[in-house]
């Protein structure tokens, strides 16, 4: 590990004036660290910022932002959050143990990098994602847990997070904060797909901090909304797949669908053809894996990943048909 200093910032801006000289901010440390103690990153500084924000809110428009720097724990057991937006609760209590649930951090869930072996694997193995253009060695490694859609043919890995899958479904916007002033981002556009750079993971621009995450007023598809995560053992481990799903009905028919998918891209994958094809039609099984399978035509499975096709395909038809019995 590189040596480093820590340093608590007094506020925010302490913090974004501390990182324009190249140090790093520190929310839970529960990636970060990793990632340094196994000199995957580097660090000079670490500028923690995890006191600097930390409420649960309505906003004037009645939704809910959720601070930057609020434990993942505190927002699974918020009662705002479990009654309004079940699927973020359900996601977060799905995502990691206890212990790092209350060490997490909203923005650091965010900002986690993929979980892939090689990426981790500094000594023995290439990944254009730690060092551009020195290779993939997962695309023809083992691939088991790595992505079918959206990647590139220089870099398979998968995003990890269970929370920015909810996120993605809920249609979440990303404030942050910089040297150019404030902005928001949707999550749906936060995070980027490899293509030629995969080093690039989000539009996260040098400097900025993640100050809070907005969710929009709940609507009858995210209070009527479910996640769902296949793993390969049942604590602690991250997704093959995962599907966060929301359903409105009236008269009998869909009036609005809301599908994210996990595990299958570098990104949270929002499944926009599924829920415009399922908009009017009626809530059956058969529909259901009609279009799914609409969204997974483009997929392009590895020679160790075929499998997460079929599953997406069975864990979303599961997920939807609850939605649609749950509704009176």
């Amino acid at each position: 590990m590189t040596p480093f200093t820590y340093v608590r910032a007094a506020d925010r801006a302490d913090a974004l004036a501390r990182v324009e000289s190249g140090a790093r901010f520190l929310g839970g440390g529960t990636n970060l660290v990793d990632l340094l103690r196994q000199n995957v990153e580097q660090a000079s500084e670490l500028v923690d910022v995890s006191h600097t924000l930390g409420t649960i809110r309505e906003s004037e428009g009645g939704g809910l932002i959720i601070d930057a720097s609020v434990k993942n724990a505190a927002v699974a057991a918020d009662p705002l959050v479990r009654r309004r937006y079940p699927v973020l609760a359900r996601a977060l209590l799905a995502g990691a143990s206890a212990q790092i649930r209350n060490m997490a951090t909203v923005g650091g869930n965010i900002l986690q990098r993929t979980r892939c072996m090689y990426f981790y694997d500094v000594e023995g193995a290439r990944c254009n994602k730690r060092q551009p253009g020195i290779g993939c060695d997962a695309i023809n490694g083992f691939n088991r847990y790595h992505a079918i859609l959206g990647a590139s043919d220089q870099c398979v890995a998968t995003h990890p997070s269970d929370m920015c899958v909810a996120l993605t479904m809920l249609d979440a916007v990303i404030h942050l904060s910089g040297p150019d002033g404030n902005r928001s981002v949707p999550l749906n556009d936060f995070h980027v797909l490899p293509d030629a750079m995969p080093h690039v993971e989000t539009v996260l621009k040098p400097g900025e901090l993640i100050t809070g995450v907005e969710l929009p007023p709940p609507s009858a598809a995210t209070t009527y909304s479910e996640y769902r995560k296949v793993r390969d053992r049942s604590s602690y481990a991250f997704a093959l797949i995962s599907v966060a799903g929301g359903l409105a009905l009236a008269d009998g028919r869909v009036t609005q669908a809301r599908i994210a998918l996990g595990g299958v891209a570098a990104k949270p994958w929002r499944a926009t053809k599924a829920e415009a094809a399922l908009v009017g039609a009626a809530p059956t099984r058969e529909a259901f894996l009609a279009a799914i399978r609409e969204e997974l035509a483009s997929a392009q499975p590895l020679s160790g990943n075929g499998f997460k096709i079929g599953l997406v395909e069975r864990t979303t038809v599961a997920v939807l048909t609850a939605l649609a019995g749950a509704h009176p």
